[in-house]
């Protein structure tokens, strides 16, 4: 296994197709326009995006993948993983402001409350998808990032990759006994490097 390393990242652009998109609103009237054009004035600085990550080898056999300090079973994973020998893994998070906003509103303005929630979408797939970008630079033959949850690999193995990465520690990031992520605008996931 590779050295753990923690990547702190600028805030990119608001993607706002995508936070209508989120809000199930593809074609915003006037209001919805300026409802979220207030919330993103709101959110400036609010947002602190990191991802710990590291590489670790895999064997996979059959159903089972063995990462270097773990094992799990699934077989949509191992399909993604197929032509694999290492794995890059990692858990992000755009911190616990975007959670803080959410939470305020859902007393005062529960309009905006689901506003602030597709941005915090927004942004955390903003920020996978930057860090897919760095990997790609860095990788040849990546395959798609796979998350717990995602087919038949299960939420536990959130548990494993926490422990592998050391979040808590490293950046707050934490796991409850339900499996969810504080802050809840986070994932874990899997990005399969294909053999040279």
């Amino acid at each position: 296994m590779s050295e753990i390393k923690l990547n702190l990242y600028s805030e990119p652009l608001y993607n706002r197709k995508e936070i209508y998109r989120y809000l199930g609103a593809p074609k915003p009237d006037g209001e919805t326009v300026k409802l979220v054009e207030e919330c993103l004035k709101e959110c400036n600085g609010v947002c602190r995006l990191s991802v710990l990550h590291t590489v670790s080898d895999i064997k996979v056999n059959g159903d089972k993948i063995d990462f270097d300090t773990f094992s799990v079973i699934s077989s949509d994973l191992s399909k993604n993983l197929s032509g694999c020998d290492r794995a890059v893994i990692f858990a992000a998070t755009v911190g616990i402001g975007i959670d803080r906003l959410i939470s305020k509103y859902a007393v005062i303005s529960p309009a905006k409350a689901i506003v602030f929630q597709a941005v915090g979408a927004e942004r955390i797939e903003s920020l996978c998808d930057m860090f897919n970008e760095e990997m790609r630079v860095k990788y040849v033959g990546l395959k798609p990032r796979f998350s717990p949850g995602y087919g038949d690999l299960p939420l536990e193995a959130q548990k494993d990759i926490f422990s592998l990465l050391g979040c808590e520690k490293k950046t707050g990031l934490t796991l409850n006994n339900n499996l969810l992520m504080s802050p809840s605008k986070s994932v874990t996931a899997i990005i399969g490097i294909n053999r040279k």
